[in-house]
């Protein structure tokens, strides 16, 4: 009879968890302190332009100017282009960065990679808020340091994702990637509870101390962070299977096994288990170490280009609310701008409990494809809903923002995480791990276009009705559902497969 009590760990098992372990609270911290230095922008803008007559009498005697109080040159009536012009300044570089920043990552080895982008990222957002201290009133300066910290915060999302996917097989990495992926709700809050310690008194601080926080979690990621397995003795995990190759859809997986010595759990479709001679605790000769994979090449990966498209549409529906639920909220609903802020703050709420769903769906029923398309199409009319019948209490302002928050992030944070994790270690890779990075930064890159389009469309349209702006967000997010069809129709193939071979087995 089978023992009540499970077996022990083994040494090399106990070191492995606990390499694991370090990789993803690493890895949760260095991008928690990306979007924490991301953040100041967004609190100190009130600052730079404020209300001055609020403020009480002009002290300059000599000046009748109502604008006596603001920062040069945020001083004008087109202060608001200018706040425009900092944010896709930063949003662009972002894009434009993405796509050569994963070409890197695979060359140069992660923990340099990843900790010299954080120690310029914080280099860059201290000297947003040095401005501040050295008087600096010039446009191009902010605009200059906004480029070059887009820049290098593109070495960010690449090179943590391309760290967890070294350690974590496919098996249970949605679901574990999408609790590890709070780390950016996580970042916002802190940078906006930090940022907003100094806004009012020394605004140039709001940037300079998350700018040492980040720069300070470089250093301790350098010190700390464990690239691959075989750094430290450990086995790789599972990244695909040999039923992986028979099933079109990747519905099918192992027998239930302890995914931290090489053996991954895709769930309760199993039909096949490894063999033990797939893998081998003899000695082996060190292998050649595989070449980079080219930009085309990574494009050549079945399902990246179908993904990379939807995430543009998806992402630009998340990044129009991030940018523009407050002043929503502030106009539809009528609310104060600090009740506004707070609500906002729901759909970021939701986000974290999409990605965790999304997660947990797409790794029991191995469809990550089907997954991100079933919450897509139901955001569709979630999102009509919300517009028309949304602000019509308190409660139902809140539950709708939530689950929107949920159904519209959901997708995006499944795709940036463990879609780009399983397309970067593909079968057709033959086991090539020099591809994660280069992967995750072409689908977070044709994102971060959509992230830029998004609340730039939103303000074009905006002086039209909000219900227009409404209208460019479903329409956006039915087009993210319809471009990942034929990945879907895969998936559903496979699993129609699996249960024809399924009811064979039964038969005979």
């Amino acid at each position: 009879s089978p023992s009540p009590c499970p077996p022990p760990l083994t040494p090399l098992l106990a070191v492995s968890r606990r390499y694991r372990g370090l990789t993803l609270v690493l890895t949760f911290f260095c991008y928690t302190s990306y979007h924490l230095s991301r953040k100041p922008i967004s609190i100190v803008k009130s600052q730079l332009h404020p209300n001055c007559s609020a403020l009480g009498p002009n002290p300059r005697n000599d000046s009748n100017s109502s604008t006596w109080c603001c920062w040069a040159p945020f001083d004008g009536d087109n202060y608001k282009e200018l706040f425009g012009a900092l944010d896709n300044a930063f949003l662009v570089a972002y894009a434009i960065g993405m796509f050569i920043s994963g070409i890197f990552g695979e060359r140069l080895p992660l923990r340099y990679y990843l900790s010299g982008g954080m120690v310029l990222s914080g280099l860059f957002t201290a000297l947003f808020g040095l401005g501040y201290f050295w008087n600096i009133h010039v446009l191009w300066y902010f605009i200059i340091v906004q480029v070059c910290n887009g820049l290098v915060q593109t070495t960010g999302w690449p090179a943590v994702v391309a760290c967890v996917g070294n350690w974590f097989g496919k098996g249970k990495r949605g679901l574990i990637m999408g609790i590890w992926n709070s780390h950016t709700s996580v970042g916002n809050i802190l940078g906006s509870l930090i940022a907003g310690a100094w806004v009012s008194s020394t605004w140039g601080l709001s940037f300079i101390v998350p700018g040492i926080i980040i720069a300070l979690t470089g250093i301790i990621c350098f010190l700390f962070l464990v690239e691959y397995p075989e750094d430290v003795g450990c086995s790789p995990p599972l990244h695909h299977t040999a039923s992986d190759e028979e099933d079109p859809g990747g519905v099918t997986s192992n027998s239930e096994k302890d995914p931290e010595v090489g053996i991954s759990n895709e769930g309760p479709l199993s039909i096949t288990s490894q063999s033990s001679t797939d893998r081998s605790d003899s000695p082996k000769e060190p292998a050649e170490e595989p070449e980079a994979i080219s930009f085309l090449g990574a494009l050549r990966i079945p399902g990246v280009v179908e993904f990379s498209l939807c995430l543009l549409f998806a992402k630009l529906v998340s990044y129009t609310f991030l940018y523009w639920l407050p002043l929503y909220i502030v106009n539809v609903a009528h609310f104060s701008a600090k009740e506004a802020g707070d609500l906002s703050t729901l759909f970021d709420v939701g986000g974290i409990l999409g990605g965790i769903f999304a997660g947990l769906i797409s790794d029991y029923t191995g469809g990550r494809a089907t997954t991100c398309c079933v919450m897509l199409v139901i955001a569709a009319p979630l999102l009509f809903l919300y517009n028309h019948v949304g602000q019509n209490g308190i409660g139902t302002s809140i539950a709708m923002l939530i689950v929107c928050g949920a159904l519209v992030n959901g997708p995006y944070a499944l795709i940036t995480t463990a879609v780009s994790a399983d397309l970067g270690t593909h079968e057709s890779l033959k086991g090539n791990a020099k591809a994660l990075s280069t992967v995750t930064a072409i689908i977070d890159g044709t994102g971060s276009v959509g992230a830029a389009l998004g609340p730039l469309l939103a303000g074009l349209i905006s002086p039209t009705g909000w219900n227009n702006v409404f209208y460019m967000l479903i329409a956006a997010d039915v087009l993210a559902c319809l471009l990942l069809t034929r990945v879907v129709v895969k998936e559903v193939r496979g699993w129609c497969g699996f249960m024809a071979r399924k009811r064979g087995y039964v038969r005979t």
